[in-house]
């Protein structure tokens, strides 16, 4: 089954029309720089234009960047303040005239990677980790999600949010090193083994695909995969994502 998905990043809109069944774009990946300020009202003209770019009739799986409920934004995250207690999908929907399924960009790149991907022959607890803007999470048990994982929104040593401490945004805004970054990184790493026990760790994001340049400063014992789809992930998994919901 073909459908679109989109998938709202901090700094880039991008969507591409996806079969769910093997993951693969079957379009040109297309994307428009996220709005500043991100409001509603603007980030929902940029998903109208998306749908538009596609031509694109029918359901709408999106990835959205903050923690979703029921459709609801309950967390800002990056993005604006205004999006608090949004009723996202009502809002996409009201905008773009066709059915839209939002859940968290991380839970969404987590189902690509887990069902399709570098954790789809994997047993236990899978943690999926996405490095860029912020720090994204999805939690996985038996292949299942377990939706609303925020590891970014733990607090760090001195008290401060972690991902304040180890997005790959504040490595480009402090000028780290990729050493000093990893190092950084490296302790959310070792939070997360402490609490989870988690069989396999799966790092998406632009900067897993440096990892090969810093993976011999992580220390944790926990075995680590790149994601398979990297910074597609996100759009493949908001698509699989309509795909189940219109079953329903």
């Amino acid at each position: 089954m073909k459908t679109l998905g989109i998938d709202i990043g901090g700094s880039g809109i991008k969507a591409a029309i996806v079969d769910t069944k093997t993951g693969e774009l079957t379009t040109e990946r297309h994307r428009i720089p996220t709005p500043k300020p991100a409001t509603p009202e603007a980030i929902a003209k940029v998903v109208k234009e998306m749908v538009e770019h596609f031509n694109w009739k029918k359901g709408v799986g999106c990835s959205f960047p903050t923690t979703i409920v029921n459709g609801k934004c309950i967390h800002h995250g990056n993005l604006s303040e205004k999006w608090l207690n949004v009723k996202v999908d009502k809002l996409f929907r009201k905008e773009c005239h066709v059915p839209f399924y939002v859940s968290n960009d991380a839970d969404l790149a987590g189902v690509a990677e887990v069902n399709l991907g570098a954790g789809k022959h994997e047993k236990g607890v899978i943690i999926v980790i996405t490095i860029g803007t912020g720090i994204g999470s999805g939690l996985f048990y038996k292949g299942e999600l377990i939706p609303n994982l925020e590891l970014g929104k733990m607090l760090h040593k001195d008290g401060k949010i972690i991902e304040f401490f180890t997005a790959d945004s504040v490595r480009k805004k402090e000028d780290l090193s990729l050493k000093k970054w990893a190092l950084r990184f490296d302790q959310l790493l070792n939070y997360t083994r402490i609490v989870f026990s988690p069989s396999l760790i799966i790092l998406g994001g632009g900067i897993s695909k440096k990892y090969d340049k810093f993976k011999d400063y992580l220390t944790t014992d926990v075995k680590i995969k790149v994601a398979k789809f990297r910074n597609n992930a996100g759009i493949i998994g908001a698509a699989m994502h309509a795909k189940k919901s219109m079953k329903k």
